[in-house]
């Protein structure tokens, strides 16, 4: 996570205080801080909220943030996560939104990270009334404008928000909804479907989800129904088929970001007994019906898609690409300038390689390959240097 980013999101830490505080009827206590009975009081939540959404996953689905504890536990705790992951996704967006509509919002930690991400209109909308209040209150507190609006999936009749936009976001929902059964699918891609139909040209959908292994190949299921009915995605992808993360089982995929923890972020994790030490998440950034796949700039590209695999005397990833998804090794003894960068990279980056040779299950480098960095990780990958004009004027001498 950048220092900007990072930034951003210290300035939020004492408004979400301020604004769980307030929520719970108490006006005084340290600014920017909780006091240890509150991290006791707050950790006891996430750690039924993490129980529950991520293990046993009996709250997904449920009405947890109509329970004011259980509420406030997710804005201390989850919120901060949710947004620190929305704003890394959202540095590969291929322009900056203006209109944003953030669905299944919560108390808005999507919805402010676009608004951060330089967002001009944002719109929360979620089935908790109570959620939405304090989303409302941050605002307040922020001295920023929000609108929000009462949209419930699961509750037939319920329609989508008037209007087109440029961006939207659903954090941390879609995972949620029609049950955890492979039935739920094909719901989930038809909701999709119609939230991508209110995006205007050029626009995006970002779908973030959890990193667990159910959630994050349900998300690629979901995402080859798409692209069998023609839609593109602009992120993290450059293999235009049935993604190949899914022909194993014990196969899934999912982005891990580095990021500075907030201090009240990490004596929750410790209060609750929860490792918060980077960012995980699953996500895929759509594009509407009719769009074509990013062409990629020259060259063989893949992104870094596993943690460092480093072996005896070799380093070695998982690259996904055009090609698709195969194991990239090197022997220590090619390293050479040119290539130095294989040794550093991190899941995420997106690369160019040259001369290599097939080799077991994958691809082999050698002293004469070149590693060459196109896009670090929360970077969108640049297009394809644009042709020069030929029926431009040419300069004068």
């Amino acid at each position: 996570m950048s220092n900007a980013y990072s930034k951003d999101l210290e300035r939020w830490m004492p408004r979400l205080i301020a604004v769980w505080r307030a929520s719970r009827g108490r006006t005084e206590g340290p600014e920017g801080r909780l006091t240890p009975q509150e991290v006791k009081e707050v950790a006891a939540g996430v750690k039924q909220l993490s129980l529950g959404l991520t293990r046993e996953r009996q709250l997904a689905g449920a009405r947890y943030m109509d329970d004011p504890r259980l509420l406030g536990a997710y804005l201390l705790f989850y919120w901060p996560v949710s947004y620190a992951q929305a704003r890394q996704v959202l540095g590969e967006l291929p322009s900056r939104p203006r209109h944003v509509l953030d669905l299944g919002s919560g108390p808005g930690p999507v919805a402010f990270a676009a608004m951060d991400a330089g967002g001009g209109e944002v719109t929360a909308a979620d089935r908790s009334k109570a959620a939405l209040t304090l989303a409302r209150a941050l605002a307040t507190e922020a001295g920023e404008a929000l609108a929000t609006r009462e949209w419930d999936p699961m509750k037939k009749g319920t329609e989508l928000p008037e209007g087109q936009y440029d961006l939207i976001t659903l954090g941390h929902v879609v995972n949620e909804l029609y049950g955890a059964t492979d039935e739920a699918l094909k719901p989930r891609a038809a909701l999709l479907e119609s939230v991508l139909g209110k995006v205007k040209r050029g626009g995006s959908v970002l779908v973030l989800e959890p990193a667990l292994r159910e959630t994050s190949r349900n998300l690629l299921k979901v995402r080859d129904l798409l692209v069998e009915r023609g839609y593109a995605v602009r992120a993290p992808c450059m293999y235009r088929g049935a993604c190949p993360a899914l022909v194993k089982e014990t196969d899934w995929c999912h982005a891990e970001r580095a990021w500075p923890m907030p201090r009240v972020v990490e004596e929750l994790a410790k209060a609750a007994g929860l490792h918060k030490e980077a960012l995980k998440m699953s996500y895929l950034v759509l594009a509407p019906k009719g769009e074509s796949w990013p062409e990629p700039p020259p060259g063989r590209l893949f992104r870094i898609v596993s943690e460092s695999l480093e072996g005896k005397g070799r380093q070695r990833y998982i690259g996904c690409g055009p090609e698709g998804r195969v194991g990239l090794a090197m022997q220590d003894k090619h390293r050479t300038e040119q290539n130095e960068r294989f040794f550093h990279l991190q899941r995420g980056d997106v690369i160019a390689v040259t001369q290599t040779e097939a080799k077991g299950d994958g691809i082999a480098m050698g002293e004469g390959s070149e590693v060459r960095m196109v896009a670090q990780a929360g970077r969108g990958v640049p297009p394809p240097p644009r042709e020069p004009d030929a029926s431009a004027t040419p300069p004068k001498a």
